[in-house]
């Protein structure tokens, strides 16, 4: 375990999110600019695809983070059957959900149940699929739909803010079943679908487009929303919420209803829009 993980499990992780969450939302403009220069320059962010590619018009760090992309940025892919990439940003693992353990990293993984927080939801997708897409700092940070879905329920699930890069992952046990995150449950033509929004280290801020921000100021219960019967339905390719910095997206697919595109692998980088996955035909 490197050196700075071992110090993730000694930092104060609220109070240095919460420092953080103050300067991304500063609107002074010497702190605003030099967060905005900073990372740009460190990252190789490409804004000439932002919908506003002047850095200097942003009016707060957090602004510029969750950016939008220029109309036609991100196209969807064209076979119908294809359910989509969340986001821009790299695969940090797919594959089957086994016995209803997903992987994390070689000797690494968690169950479905601890994700979600709670068992009975996990059930429908034992033995499903599962892909973990992480975005980077220099990535944009909107999270789409891949296939259209109505909102049934929404549940933040309190927990530490651990790193979420490459070392973070293979050393720290159950990960991503232990950092704060939102679970997005949705109905779909093909059953159930989960789209978990991870936070991270410095990273914390989840706002969706149905409620805005959704994740409660470091709380320490489990929050439900019920969200059936209130007509929330978003189409495939549509967004659906942001990070206020960057994160990790996982989407959660039940058993039988699709295969994930050949192409994916781990450490791959991917763009909003491409398949992730695609419906297998149904029997008439």
């Amino acid at each position: 375990m490197s050196l700075v993980t071992r110090l993730t499990y000694l930092l104060p992780h609220r109070l240095m999110s919460s420092l953080a969450r103050r300067l991304a939302y500063s609107s002074s403009p010497r702190t605003k600019q030099w967060l905005i220069d900073t990372v740009t320059r460190k990252f190789g962010v490409d804004l000439s695809e932002a919908a506003q590619s002047d850095p200097t018009v942003y009016p707060t760090f957090n602004a510029f983070f969750t950016r939008a992309l220029k109309p036609g940025a991100r196209v969807a892919d064209p076979d119908p059957r294809a359910l989509l990439m969340p986001a821009d940003g790299r695969i940090s693992q797919c594959g089957p959900i086994q016995d209803g353990r997903i992987f994390q990293a070689k000797g690494q993984s968690y169950t479905a149940a601890e994700l979600l927080g709670d068992a009975e939801a996990a059930r429908p997708f034992e033995n499903g699929l599962f892909a973990t897409v992480y975005l980077s700092p220099k990535d944009y940070h909107r999270v789409h739909m891949p296939w259209t879905g109505t909102l049934r329920e929404t549940v933040h699930v309190p927990g530490r803010l651990f790193s979420v890069g490459t070392a973070a992952v293979a050393t720290v046990p159950r990960l991503f079943a232990r950092n704060e995150r939102l679970v997005c449950h949705f109905d779909t033509s093909f059953g159930p679908m989960v789209s978990v929004m991870v936070g991270a280290l410095l990273v914390s801020g989840v706002e969706t487009v149905w409620s805005g921000e959704e994740i409660p100021r470091y709380g320490d219960a489990i929050t439900r929303k019920d969200w059936r019967g209130k007509g929330v339905t978003l189409e495939r390719f549509a967004e659906m919420a942001r990070f206020n910095y960057g994160s990790t997206v996982i989407i959660l697919l039940p058993p039988g209803v699709a295969e994930l595109a050949t192409e994916l692998q781990a450490e791959s980088p991917v763009k909003l829009g491409q398949a992730l996955a695609r419906l297998l035909p149904r029997e008439a």
